[in-house]
């Protein structure tokens, strides 16, 4: 009952914020002849979308995206793990030198399948549970119905933004008070500015009420559904590894146990191999490649190998950079 109300309620918020955009361009159409009715439509089509829900996200800054060319083991590799989760196989392979997590996101206006890989913590893991992070991560990717529901709160945000969050202007208070201070009269009216500024603030308040109620119902029914949400995604990972596999990663991860050691290795300066060698002694005795069900060997040790091949420069660059993850 909750998932469907939280469906139905984000189709109303994101229909509202289409409604500016349709009566914008009806209204620049009907009174196309006239001035006043391409500005007016002009401004609600800039509403809508100023208001429009944030349904991708950017690339992060510190990623950077591997040629396939330079990279087809991986690339290979996240396609095959891909296709067994269920989801769209990566366009783009990215990496990140400090950050240990691995993230599939959906970049850019075309919302382009990307992975990320964490290299502090790949790094450190055997070629199954290399296979797992993946997995995992592959496995976060919402569904149609949450996409409608997380664009609608984030619709509702730039709503509460807009209404709520609006303040004067700092460098516009600031003059004001020069021009107040150098006055000879003893009292100074208030300006145009500051009573259209204090008008807007006054309805933006008015109508943040239902804003922020709308925004609170959401929210507080897309967490009663959380456990589904989750147990979605345990069942997508499964595809690819066994429940154990999970486990064990999630527990690896949690802990942050793998990574003080490598920091104290790349402090010694030690090379990217013996660190490595190191981490898979502590995490995981033997070569940890996964040769049982569900389904055939996904990446083994000769795979892994041309993998860290591939990665070796960046390697490098990122074992420089372990002091500073906290």
């Amino acid at each position: 009952m909750n998932r469907l109300l939280a469906l139905a309620l984000a189709v109303v918020v994101h229909t509202l914020t289409l409604a500016f955009v349709a009566v914008g361009l009806w209204t620049a159409y009907v009174n196309s002849g006239l001035l006043i009715g391409w500005l007016f439509g002009g401004l609600l089509v800039a509403i809508g979308w100023m208001l429009r829900p944030r349904l991708s996200t950017g690339l992060p800054a510190d990623a950077e995206v591997l040629d396939r060319s330079a990279a087809p083991e991986l690339y290979g590799l996240a396609e095959r793990v891909a296709d067994r989760v269920g989801v769209p196989r990566p366009h783009r392979v990215a990496v990140r030198d400090l950050d240990p997590r691995t993230r599939y996101l959906r970049t850019g206006p075309r919302r382009t399948p990307t992975l990320t890989v964490g290299l502090p913590l790949w790094l450190a893991l055997s070629p199954r549970q290399r296979v797992t992070m993946l997995a995992a991560a592959c496995a976060e990717t919402p569904s149609v119905e949450e996409v409608v529901v997380d664009g609608a709160l984030s619709a509702l945000a730039e709503w509460r933004e807009a209404l709520l969050g609006a303040a004067p202007l700092r460098v516009r208070e600031e003059a004001q008070t020069k021009v107040t201070a150098a006055s000879l009269t003893a009292e100074h009216p208030g300006t145009g500015y500051e009573v259209a500024g204090l008008l807007g603030r006054a309805i933006g308040r008015v109508l943040g009420g239902p804003v922020l109620l709308v925004e609170y119902v959401l929210t507080r029914l897309a967490r009663s559904d959380e456990g589904r949400r989750r147990r979605r995604r345990e069942e997508r990972a499964l595809r690819a590894v066994p429940a154990a596999d999970l486990a064990e990663l999630e527990a690896l991860a949690a802990g942050g146990r793998y990574l003080a050691p490598m920091q104290a290795a790349a402090l010694r300066g030690e090379s990217v191999a013996s660190i490595r060698a190191g981490a898979l002694d502590r995490v995981l005795p033997g070569d940890g490649v996964r040769t049982s069900a569900p389904g055939a060997q996904v990446l083994g040790s000769a795979e892994s190998d041309r993998i860290d091949e591939e990665l070796e420069r960046h390697y490098d660059r990122a074992v420089r950079g372990f002091g500073l993850i906290s």
